[in-house]
């Protein structure tokens, strides 16, 4: 240590010691968050965390102070950043903190912040404030940037996405107000807070106070009696029932509670857009991913925790069909526009009130082996609906190993061969989950439905930080992996020691892009080029290279006969060699 930085620990030493009672607020605010289950700081920092730096700097002297403070984690990237935390969060069910930049560093945090908005993710923002004083105070302006920097409401950029926002003014209110923050982010339905610190705040001593007992968080909502009898009374009635879901498989109680009754009472369910895995692949009741051909013929739909779970422009139910809507929030209060039909309306936890139902239909219905003649019919229909289902992906299975180039769906099966049951995969948009089984749960984690791109990679990084003993792939399409800003992840899952299998479904094309004008003009002047224009993303740079620059294997892959044996060496390097990995498969659809 050179002699003025340990004249300065010095003196920072003597400082505590005078004021023995007293605290650095940065570290009061990192005790804080520790205190409320925050494993991880993940930051990009500037010249608004001095104050930071130097908390830290005393857990590193201090193993008492660093036992009570979060882990630090530099991630190049704000949207990287708030990407692990999502990742954590996903496979630990504990919230995180990202600490960014003033408002530049915010701006950057947006689409991460809308991301975990809509799947109802609880992360901490927390961001430098530019210096509330030009001079006269510890922390003051220093530097040019600290005047354009500043704005009228930098909180303003992401309130739609944030449940609770505040600038912490006054040091003595650090405690109370991350309190206030922990609380409103873990009530139901959960999501983002964000908190602005002013430098000279951060920097000020203030007294320590006694610790108060944890705020208890409310319990998650529980349906209404009589609408649990309301819709028990439907499935009575009803012939054709379906349950579309796409998040109820978020937690272990969710996924078992679905899987039970539906099984129990011969209720076909149908994942939209799903986010997390609901039901086992093999699951009898488990009828795939498409709605439009039961949405056709049901006379009771269940919407459980689903935001979409129709396109109401291309397909929907029968005039006729009872349609009830399960969540926590089931009206979404925060979609702008969302018309769906809804003859009952249930606000609860998605296990819970599949509980209730269980309770309340188990006195009015027989099952086992005397069920009743309408569960019996119902098991029989459904199980032919999942027979063809299953045909119909064995002949596209087929197809796909007979044609030349690579497809999604062949990579798919593949992954699905090489990984097992316990590997978890985080997907950014190309999986196609007809062709990759999954049985156990928390094995598979989508993109929110604001669909922010750049997620994927700092997920699958977060999520190996809270699971380090398990294999972990993120699945992601060329265009998707160009937005994960690659060279920051790859640099933290080295440096972290959190190898991942990357898998870069790379077709060289934006293909929602494409899609969506092939949709609305099919027939237009774009279609004659197959709607490349803007979609293309050829000549397609060389990502197995660019892992190699952070010290991980890199393997580009052309030929179908040879993504196994590339599988098979990718996984080796993660597991064995403990180094990330990444297959560039070169595929078209």
């Amino acid at each position: 240590m050179s002699t003025s930085n340990l004249k300065t620990l010095e003196t920072n030493n003597a400082l505590l010691e005078k004021n023995s009672k007293h605290e650095l607020t940065a570290l009061v605010m990192l005790k804080s968050l520790k205190s409320h289950g925050i494993d991880y700081f993940f930051c990009n920092p500037g010249t608004d965390f001095p104050a930071i730096v130097e908390a830290f700097s005393m857990a590193e002297q201090d193993p008492e102070i660093a036992k009570s403070v979060p882990q630090p984690i530099v991630v190049p990237h704000e949207n990287a950043a708030v990407a692990m935390a999502h990742g954590v969060y996903l496979i630990t069910g504990r919230p995180q903190a990202v600490m960014v930049h003033v408002n530049v560093g915010t701006a950057n945090t947006i689409n991460g912040a809308a991301n975990a908005s809509r799947d109802q993710i609880p992360i901490f923002l927390l961001a430098g404030r530019t210096p509330l004083t030009e001079t006269g105070m510890h922390g003051s302006r220093s530097r040019n940037i600290h005047w354009a920097q500043e704005m009228f409401d930098q909180a303003g950029m992401l309130r739609e996405f944030t449940k609770w926002d505040q600038e912490l003014k006054v040091a003595s209110e650090t405690q109370s107000t991350i309190d206030r923050a922990m609380e409103l982010m873990m009530n139901s339905p959960r999501g983002p807070a964000y908190l602005s610190l002013p430098r000279e705040v951060l920097s000020t001593m203030v007294a320590v106070k006694a610790p108060k007992p944890a705020r208890a968080v409310s319990a998650a909502p529980w349906p209404d009696p009589s609408a649990v009898a309301e819709l028990a009374q439907m499935l009575l009635t009803a012939k054709h029932p379906i349950i579309i879901t796409a998040t109820s498989g978020r937690s272990l109680a969710g996924f078992n509670a679905l899987s039970a009754l539906t099984q129990k009472y011969a209720i076909g369910v149908v994942t939209a857009s799903g986010r997390y895995l609901c039901l086992p692949s093999s699951h009898d009741m488990n009828l795939g991913f498409q709605t439009k051909p039961f949405l056709e013929e049901a006379d009771l739909v269940i919407v459980l925790d689903c935001d979409v779970p129709w396109i109401p422009s291309l397909e929907g139910p029968s005039p006729g069909c009872l349609v009830v809507h399960i969540a926590e929030d089931p009206a979404f209060s925060s979609y702008p526009t969302r018309g769906f039909p809804i003859d009952l309306a249930i606000r609860a936890d998605s296990a819970i009130a599949l509980k209730a139902l269980d309770k309340e239909l188990s006195s009015r219905i027989k099952t086992g082996d005397h069920e009743d003649d309408s569960i019996k019919v119902r098991r029989a229909l459904i199980a032919q609906h999942k027979k063809t289902l299953t045909d119909a992906y064995k002949a596209q299975a087929a197809k796909a190993h007979q044609t030349a180039h690579i497809t999604p769906e062949y990579i798919s099966e593949c992954i699905s061969n090489a990984v097992g049951t316990r590997a978890i995969i985080i997907n950014e948009y190309p999986l196609r989950l007809e062709h990759c089984k999954r049985e156990e749960f928390g094995t598979l984690f989508g993109l929110s439905p604001a669909g922010g791109l750049g997620w994927g990679l700092g997920a699958a990084i977060g999520v190996k930080l809270g699971v380090p003993d398990r294999l972990v792939i993120a699945t992601l399409g060329d265009g998707a992996y160009m937005f994960d800003n690659p060279t920051p992840c790859h640099w933290v899952s080295a440096v972290q020691k959190l190898p991942i299998l990357v898998i870069i479904y790379n077709n060289q094309m934006y293909g929602a892009v494409r899609n969506s004008t092939l949709g609305m003009y099919k027939e237009g002047i774009s279609a004659l080029n197959g709607c490349t224009l803007l979609a293309n993303l050829s000549p397609s740079p060389l990502f197995e290279k660019v892992v190699e620059a952070s010290g991980g294997y890199g393997e580009r892959v052309e030929d179908p006969k040879d993504l196994p044996a590339a599988l098979a060496r990718a996984i080796h390097a993660v597991e064995q060699e403990k180094r990330q990995a990444l297959l560039n498969v070169v595929c078209q659809y």
